[in-house]
């Protein structure tokens, strides 16, 4: 401490000043402690000598540099660690060589048709095509930077693509050499017909962008005004929470629970729906299994009885024939005779956990409300912490129902049913034409045609039922490929019912224009051509161009009117930016599947389930596992008791399915037209270097990395 006894004044004051420990990220520097000097040492005193505080100044500017460059080594050290890690991430993965191609190529046990070979064979032969393309942008950008990067060093560098055009008009016919000549017809090209078309698409794009962007700044005004005002739903006869009385109101209600080979998740469901609190004799569960997994239709079978001991008013439903995925499930269901004597049917996925004063907080809406037809409460998410991908989707979902869903509901009584966490009035099902098979949007499509019918829509946004949100990318690329192919299709099969239904004018007007076109369709296709085409293009055309504002500011205050729904996640606001833009492509492949029924806008395939509870319901499913011997009350089925005969195969059964789990691991995979892109965008964002166009540039590399990610999987769930 000797050569620092000039920052305490002396032995007598060696302690005054405030000790700072460094601590290094590297284990190979030590941990240093130093006093730091009083805010009143670094002040000139008038009576000391000028000599002594130039020594001094040098000290302190000394120590400054020491801390910072030890702060900076820990900094870069930390860094170079996670690079390493991502670096490692990214050989094991690209060692593994399993690619997203490979999913059509080996099928899916989810998917129920997949005994049709030519019908898998056209699937993957028409996904190709959209990865061809690409891939067939992807070599020309190539080509087109080694070409410009020639001229570069050749001279052909302006600032602005219009001093090209007038240096090319002003020089003499006779060029220098072939390349010169070249690449001064290509500026030509450019000019005369490349530059026309595009940026004319550029503008067309640019159009839509700023409509989509007031509709949901609209929708967002619309929330705002919802909250000042406390605006909510409110039943016509009141509920109290504390005594679960609503003046005796307890009508009867059908409980289905529709899954198909979902075993990470049926306990927990089967158990909520059984602890509602309902009066047992007016509430009655169906068990909907479309399993074809023998294990897992037993493991259901058997929980079934275990809470049919218990008391509970509960059956199991098994299909021989299962046409027609979820929707040809819930409409075998409502066959049943018994189905008449209920009034109401409450709809919970498999991974769905409601409260048990659900029934009490929905139901009442109907009590002399004959107008209703509908009532949708809002999804929590108990994973919605696990990892980056999970966060992105809380922030979408969050958006999704506090904004569009309780806008709509709370001004025009009409939004999309969420398909899950929601009570029909059976007598609305029944006018609407109940359930059809004809999308895979069964919930969507019913919905509509309610509306069509007269049927208003309740929306509860305090009422939550909490389920799980996808934790891989593989299972989240496939649902929202389901979600986004299905009202294509249902928007070519409803048209001409909605331009023929008796609903007022501005109704059709909303369905058509709005809930269809503009955020069904337009969303994902100005979104994938403008950020993943046109963009790029202007890199290697510039006489067509995308302002700034476009590129950047009105999607950051986009992004930002979508997250605040979800405040919590405001540190992830660039990268939910970047990550929609990247699921762009798989947005804009399933809408043009959709619109012109391509073979995978048909494709089912039901969303992985990883099995997570809340809190609760690990307290509960601890007391789960004591075998029930007795069993006394039936069952929808015949010889539903498991007798030695069934236990025997079921333990066969057991067997042969770990055996199968050793074949059937889960990977991360590969997924191309996303690597593609990336390389695609990369290689853009390299050519704007030439011109020296700044934000184009960030906005093109951090896209670029966005969709590298997530070509290569590193996003979701990583599987060792």
């Amino acid at each position: 401490m000797a050569p620092f006894d000039w920052w305490g004044g002396g032995k007598e004051n060696h302690h005054r000043g405030t000790p700072v420990v460094v601590k290094m990220e590297n284990p190979n520097w030590s941990i240093a402690e130093i006093e730091a000097p009083l805010e009143e040492d670094f002040l000139s005193p008038i009576n000391r000598n000028k000599a002594k505080m130039r020594g001094k100044n040098a000290k302190q500017l000394t120590w400054v540099l020491l801390l910072k460059a030890h702060r900076a080594a820990g900094c870069l050290s930390s860094i170079a660690s996670a690079a390493v890690g991502l670096a490692a991430a990214v050989k094991r993965r690209v060692k593994s060589g399993r690619t997203d191609s490979e999913d059509l190529a080996d099928g899916d046990n989810s998917i129920e048709d997949d005994d049709d070979n030519d019908n898998e064979q056209l699937q993957t032969v028409k996904a190709r095509v959209f990865y061809s393309v690409i891939k067939a942008f992807l070599v020309v950008s190539l080509l087109l930077l080694c070409f410009e990067v020639v001229a570069y060093w050749k001279g052909w560098h302006f600032g602005a693509p219009k001093l090209q055009f007038e240096y090319i008009l002003a020089s003499p016919f006779r060029v220098k050499d072939a390349f010169g000549w070249i690449y001064s017809k290509w500026v030509l090209i450019r000019v005369e017909y490349l530059a026309p078309p595009l940026q004319f698409l550029a503008n067309v794009c640019i159009l839509l962008f700023f409509i989509q962007s007031l509709d949901r700044l609209i929708l967002c005004l619309g929330c705002f005004w919802i909250r000042v005002k406390k605006i909510k739903p409110v039943p016509k006869v009141r509920l109290d929470l504390e005594s679960g009385d609503g003046d005796g109101y307890f009508p009867m209600v059908l409980v289905q629970i529709p899954m198909c080979n979902e075993r990470e998740v049926y306990q927990q469901s089967i158990a909520a729906v059984c602890n509602l609190d309902w009066p047992k004799s007016k509430l009655l569960v169906q068990i909907l299994d479309d399993s074809d997994d023998p294990t897992t239709q037993l493991l259901i079978k058997e929980e079934v009885l275990k809470w049919q001991g218990e008391g509970a008013n509960i059956l199991y439903r098994h299909r021989v024939i299962r046409d027609g995925y979820k929707a040809g499930n819930l409409k075998s269901a409502m066959n049943c005779s018994y189905v008449k004597d209920y009034e109401f049917v409450a709809i919970f996925d498999a991974d769905f956990q409601p409260s048990p004063d659900f029934l009490k907080r929905t139901v009442i809406h109907f009590k002399d409300n004959d107008e209703v037809g509908l009532v949708q409460a809002r999804w929590s998410f108990v994973n919605k912490d696990e990892n980056l991908l999970t966060r992105l989707q809380n922030i979408n979902l969050s958006f999704h129902f506090e904004v569009e869903q309780q806008v709509n509901g709370i001004f025009i009584n009409f939004f999309g049913f969420n398909g899950t966490a929601g009570v029909w009035r059976i007598k609305a099902l029944e006018e609407s034409g109940g359930w059809l098979e004809r999308t895979t949007v069964e919930d969507m499509d019913i919905a509509v045609r309610a509306h069509l019918s007269g049927w208003k829509f309740v929306f509860l946004n305090d009422v939550e039922c909490q389920c799980e949100v996808p934790e891989s990318y593989e299972a989240y690329r496939k649902q929202q490929h389901r979600w986004h192919s299905g009202p294509m299709q249902l928007f070519r099969l409803c048209l001409p019912d909605i331009i023929r239904s008796k609903i007022s004018w501005w109704k059709k007007s909303n369905l058509i224009l709005l809930f269809f076109l503009l955020r069904k369709l337009i969303l994902p296709f100005y979104s994938f051509t403008l950020f993943c085409i046109i963009l790029p293009m202007t890199m290697f055309i510039p006489e067509a161009e995308l302002p700034a504002w476009v590129v950047c500011y009105i999607p950051a205050a986009m992004s930002f009117l979508n997250i605040m729904p979800a405040p919590k996640s405001f540190p992830f606001i660039v990268p939910y930016l970047l990550f929609e833009n990247t699921m762009s492509v798989t947005k804009f492949n399933a809408m043009i599947s959709g619109l012109f029924q391509l073979g995978s806008a048909y494709e089912w395939v039901v969303t992985k389930k990883s099995g997570r509870s809340s809190e609760g319901d690990l307290v509960g499913l601890l007391d789960e596992k004591e075998p029930k011997q007795q069993h006394q009350r039936g069952s929808s089925e015949p010889n539903l008791g498991l007798g030695e005969e069934v236990k025997e195969e079921f333990l066969l059964k057991q067997q042969v399915q770990a055996a199968s789990k050793k074949k059937k691991k889960k990977h991360n995979r590969i997924y191309m037209k996303e690597l593609s892109l990336a390389f695609l965008l990369l290689t853009a964002s390299a050519r704007s270097l030439l011109s020296a166009q700044g934000i184009h540039f960030y906005f093109l590399l951090f896209q670029g990395v966005s969709f590298l990610l997530v070509g290569l999987d590193l996003i979701g769930e990583q599987v060792d």
